[in-house]
């Protein structure tokens, strides 16, 4: 089948669902380009039923060779920022909002390039199907191109994290910095302060989850 004819990955979502048989199923989705970069999907990962849901962006290089989410550097941080939030890793389901790794060659090196809009929006339905199979209290939108999958906009994520808000689904959208933003900044103390803040975000969202705060 052809991307034109599919228009987005809709068409390669199981009817029949469940985390075991979506995870099957989109390892064939070709409704897309990026399935010729990447070396293979990368689903989500986490408690079928996890009351809190992180969403970054894409897999990366770590990420695409092993078959799971947050596994490189930018996964390191987010371990780091969730033991300061006490929040254990096994608790939570963790994905990308785009299943392939999108790159281009620099020598041998494999780097990251950010999915466009038509390719966040084209795999937007395995998102809604992780959402709708594991119905977390609380998802965590870390980065501009989860928000955007997740708000169905553009938001600065500066200017937006630190509130529960209402997105596309049902359960409320915490905005907060990707992991991976930390690893370009070159000052320790700006590398402190966004740190302190992605930890502050975590912690909304438990807060979120135990009912102390209700999405504007």
């Amino acid at each position: 089948m052809s991307r034109a004819k599919l228009g987005t990955a809709a068409a390669f979502v199981p009817s029949t669902r469940s985390l075991r048989v979506l995870v099957r199923a989109a390892a064939g989705c070709t409704a897309c380009e990026l399935y010729k970069r990447g070396t293979q999907t990368v689903m989500g990962e986490g408690p079928d039923h996890a009351e809190i849901m992180l969403v970054g962006e894409q897999p990366g290089d770590r990420e695409d060779l092993e078959g799971r989410p947050f596994v490189g550097p930018a996964g390191v941080l987010l371990d780091k920022a969730l033991d300061e939030a006490g929040i254990d890793r096994d608790r939570v389901y963790i994905t990308n909002a785009v299943k392939h790794f999108k790159w281009r060659p620099v020598g041998k090196r494999r780097l990251h390039e950010r999915p466009d809009r038509n390719e966040i929006e084209i795999c937007k339905p395995w998102l809604d199907a992780e959402i709708a199979l594991v119905r977390p209290a609380c998802v965590v939108a870390m980065g501009a191109t989860a928000a955007m999958s997740l708000l169905g906009k553009r938001v600065g994520v500066a200017s937006s994290r630190g509130t529960a808000r209402r997105g596309l689904h049902d359960a409320p959208i915490v905005v907060t910095f990707h992991p991976s933003s930390l690893l370009r900044m070159t000052e320790p103390e700006d590398m402190d302060a966004r740190f302190a803040e992605l930890v502050m975000d975590l912690q909304l969202a438990e807060r979120v989850v135990a009912g102390d705060l209700l999405a504007s």
